[in-house]
């Protein structure tokens, strides 16, 4: 198995919002809203603010130690964790939820990138020693987000009835039915039986989702020395009471995220408003916002009422009941770990741009951002496809008619286009004008509309000539059609519709070593993957 890898900026695959690619290029407009620009100069500035916060380093090792007790093949990740006492070590740190087999392709992608920095810069940063970190955002409670997995252009989903935070969820036997799907569909393939056997050694049933995905993650990560970090522990959650008892006393989060977008640019969305208090209230199979009414803190759609002082008591007795939601999940995230860099998706870049405030009222050292990499995999099928259809895989990020078009255009021998005639006519009309003008000024006027018209009607002709080609070109057509739903599903990236386990199954473990190989660190590019 053997790829090259073809790199171009995220603003030609036209996939990527206005704000992503305008932070990718570092645009003035921006700058306000972030902490570092990308570069390795924004390393060293990060360590060093690193350096004047103080990680509890001690309660980072003993709960990963005791988190990763009796887990297999795990040398590489508890070396990691005991550098993490060292004051001169730091993260690199992913992030994403608990989804059903890992979901898209890019939750792959996210983590190969973080262990490729951490092993770069041990290299060119001696001085220092780096891990890698995918932190599980196992407290989200949108099953219907993580629920499902696409897989050969259908949609396996797992039909169960829990509900809740996802990671709290338990393996069933519809999930286990899920896998039985997964099997039929890919066991055949050189390496099916191989993935098989790792999703049912990951998803036993009465395990824990979080728990499940953290052995599904291990399996495939350990030997790069990943650190698995769970945030849904007690001792964690204790660890950041006291920016949540602040948050319940104050709503500063909520506050500092209004004051962040006030002047944010009118040609960005933005992403995540938030909430007046930005903490949940996890019970057995729930996950409940928490609202301040009349001096009184209310768990929505439940019975739960408390006073300031009972809520206060409440999180000083049970902190593992509390769960930050989207704007002060990141929060949690760098006040535990002794992170310099957080790898993330163009969505998550989007609303971190408007944090920067809420780290600076907690006191939290924000990291440096860096765009996720990217891939578009194309097999010797698909390129022979392209090649055969006399199309460039750059070209491929183009709409489907617009390609159609261009290449019957090529590929016809009849000339489908009129621009000599509309030369021929601008020129007939402008001796007509003016022999028009010259008898009397306003028809000359008149000549120019009906120029106007017989243009138009040219260019209504045109159309229907290359529309009735096409129709010459059903094979061509059918060709393209196959190529553009193979690698955009649903015209969608590729990395946003599939999921890695069919490429698993087909090249094995290799093929996230050739990923690992052709991850980007600090470019922030598009990569397009070639099999050769």
């Amino acid at each position: 198995m053997n790829f090259s890898a073809q790199y171009i900026p995220y603003s030609d695959t036209a996939a990527f919002s206005t704000i992503v690619t305008d932070y990718v290029a570092a645009h003035p407009l921006l700058e306000p809203y972030y902490q570092y620009p990308v570069s390795m100069q924004s390393i060293l500035l990060a360590i060093q603010a690193r350096q004047q916060f103080s990680t509890n380093r001690q309660l980072l090792s003993t709960v990963l130690m005791h988190q990763y007790a009796g887990m297999p093949d795990s040398e590489l990740v508890l070396k990691n964790i005991e550098k993490l006492a060292d004051p001169n070590c730091f993260t690199i740190t992913t992030a994403h939820q608990p989804n059903l087999f890992t979901g898209h392709l890019y939750f792959i992608y996210k983590i190969l990138q973080v262990i490729r920095m951490a092993d770069q810069f041990n290299k060119d940063l001696p001085a220092y020693s780096f891990v890698p970190v995918y932190y599980m955002g196992s407290e989200d409670a949108d099953l219907a987000e993580l629920g499902h997995v696409n897989l050969n252009g259908g949609k396996i989903e797992w039909a169960t009835n829990q509900t809740g935070a996802v990671g709290r969820m338990k393996v069933d036997k519809a999930l286990l039915e899920a896998i039985d799907q997964v099997s039929g569909q890919l066991s055949i393939a050189p390496f099916g039986e191989e993935l098989v056997s790792i999703l049912r050694a990951a998803y036993k049933e009465g395990t824990s989702i979080e728990q499940a995905v953290f052995n599904l993650v291990h399996q495939l990560f350990a030997k790069y020395g990943l650190i698995v970090f769970l945030p849904d522990h007690p001792e964690w959650k204790s660890a950041f009471a006291p920016i949540m008892q602040q948050e319940l006393e104050t709503a500063f989060s909520h506050q500092a995220v209004a004051a962040q977008v006030k002047n944010f640019p009118a040609e960005y969305k933005v992403q995540a408003g938030g909430r007046d208090i930005n903490l949940f209230y996890l019970q057995e199979g729930r996950r409940d916002r928490i609202t301040l009414k009349d001096n009184r803190y209310i768990v929505n759609d439940t019975q739960l009422v408390f006073s300031k002082e009972a809520l206060l008591q409440e999180l000083a007795m049970h902190p593992e009941r509390f769960s930050p939601n989207v704007i002060l999940r990141p929060v949690l995230q760098e006040m535990l770990l002794p992170n310099i860099v957080f790898v993330g998706g163009g969505g998550e870049i989007a609303y971190w741009l408007e944090l920067k405030k809420v780290f600076e009222i907690a006191g939290i050292p924000y990291p440096l951002m860096v765009l996720r990499n990217s891939f578009l995999i194309m097999q010797k099928k698909e390129l022979a496809l392209a090649s055969k259809i006399g199309l460039q895989p750059i070209d491929l990020f183009r709409s489907e008619q617009n390609l159609l078009s261009e290449v019957v255009k090529k590929t016809s021998s009849l000339q489908l286009d009129l621009e000599k005639e509309k030369a021929k006519l601008i020129a007939l009309y402008d001796e007509i004008e003016i022999l028009a003008a010259n008898i009397d000024p306003s028809l000359g006027t008149h000549t120019k509309n009906l120029l106007a018209k017989a243009f138009k009607r040219i260019e209504q002709l045109e159309k229907k000539m290359l529309r009735a080609e096409k129709l010459k070109f059903e094979t061509l057509h059918r060709q393209l059609h196959q190529l553009k739903s193979s690698l955009f599903p649903l015209n969608n990236l590729q990395e946003r519709g599939e999921n890695f386990m069919p490429y698993y199954a087909q090249y094995g473990a290799a093929f996230i070593q050739m990923l690992y190989q052709h991850s980007l660190l600090l470019e922030q590019k598009f990569a397009i993957l070639k099999e050769e």
